[in-house]
């Protein structure tokens, strides 16, 4: 049925029904009309609970009940019926995606997914519930709680998006492509082939360094670093950490090839944390927070960053005596701080809040130095 005959026909019926009327100065004039039970009416093919009333020979719907399944939200504003197009949700603008869950995590009733990879936002936090369509493979349905770290997918969301950093959004479609292997290791050497660039990852034994893993890369490999930002192949070089998804079809030579489709180039001086441990370290640093702050973070408490980095490669302001003795104990020895990191609404300014900690005693140890 055309809409805007629909538009007609339905303003027309509001103002009739199946019992008399009758009105001052003329306004309302009082009509007959016959429902009929027995005639069905079906919208697109689709059986419908509405049957037309009868007047003068022609048939009426009701209007309160026929709009909605005809796509129209009705509003009654005084002496004007108003019609609106109810919107689809199948023709919103969404955003695509293509790319490999880096972490998922459950919360509450929905599921947190940290994607890397190719499309407009290279880096997203996207939230799967209830409502997203979740397939698999072989594109039957999946349930979320089988999403892990390593699934190749190919996701639609939004179409509102939180512009935190990384952006956040639905998903309203997410397809799992396949599964790769992962590895996260320190590169022993890249080369520049024929066909793209080969990683080597290997161990040391004896003083002496075996390959036990090659990696192909062709054009359809995206180097990316921890926020999603392209990486040049040029600038990888041996001894950088990455974490290399790959496979999972491998060969039965030695060393084994594979064919690589992401390597995340990790920070060197960084290294992941238990998530019962990083779990810690958030209560604790929000408790730690300044008042004067709070009102500018934009991180929430469970999602703040937590790392290990190497205490030589910090800087830190507004320690005491204690904490500044801490920190060169720490240093001398070679050691590490956790830190935790919140966004802000003035990072383009000053940057990032970052908080840090002793890994033994959970001490605080200071602050990030600030632009």
């Amino acid at each position: 049925m055309n809409k805007k005959k629909a538009i007609i026909l339905l303003t027309a019926v509001g103002l009739l029904g199946t019992s008399a009327a009758v009105g001052a100065k003329g306004l309302v004039s009082k009509v007959n009309g016959m429902l009929r039970g027995d005639v069905a009416v079906s919208i697109n093919g689709d059986m419908t609970s509405l049957h037309p009333v009868y007047i003068d020979g022609k048939a009426y719907l009701p209007i309160r009940e026929a709009a909605p399944v005809l796509g129209y939200n009705l509003n009654y504003l005084g002496n004007k019926i108003e019609l609106n197009e109810i919107a689809d949700e199948s023709e919103a603008e969404y955003v695509q995606t293509m790319g490999v869950i880096v972490d998922v995590q459950q919360d509450k009733d929905q599921y947190r997914v940290e994607v890397l990879g190719k499309g407009p936002q290279s880096w997203v936090i996207l939230y799967v519930d209830q409502d997203t369509k979740l397939t698999g493979p072989d594109g039957e349905a999946m349930a979320a709680k089988d999403l892990k770290a390593g699934q190749q997918i190919i996701a639609q969301f939004g179409p509102m998006m939180a512009m935190s950093f990384p952006p956040q959004s639905h998903a309203a479609t997410l397809n799992v492509r396949s599964e790769a292997l992962i590895q996260e290791s320190t590169i022993q050497a890249v080369e520049h082939t024929d066909d793209g660039w080969k990683v080597e990852f290997g161990e040391t034994k004896d003083g002496k360094e075996t390959t036990t893993l090659v990696l192909n890369a062709g054009k359809e490999t995206s180097v990316l670093d921890a926020q999603g930002q392209s990486v040049a192949w040029e600038d990888l070089k041996a001894g950088m950490k990455v974490r290399a998804y790959y496979g999972p079809i491998m060969t039965k030579s030695l060393p084994p090839q594979s064919p690589l489709h992401y390597l995340v180039v990790l920070d060197a001086a960084q290294s992941s944390v238990a998530p019962a441990a990083a779990k810690e370290f958030r209560d604790l640093a929000w408790t730690l927070v300044p008042e004067n702050e709070k009102a500018h973070l934009t991180t929430k408490q469970d999602d703040a960053k937590v790392e290990a980095v190497r205490a030589a490669d910090v800087a830190i302001l507004g320690k005491t005596d204690e904490q500044t003795k801490r920190l060169e104990e720490i240093k001398a020895a070679g050691g590490e701080v956790i830190t935790v990191t919140y966004t802000t609404d003035r990072d383009e300014l000053i940057g990032p809040l970052v908080m840090a900690f002793d890994p033994d005693t959970k001490q605080l140890l200071g602050f990030f130095i600030r632009k």
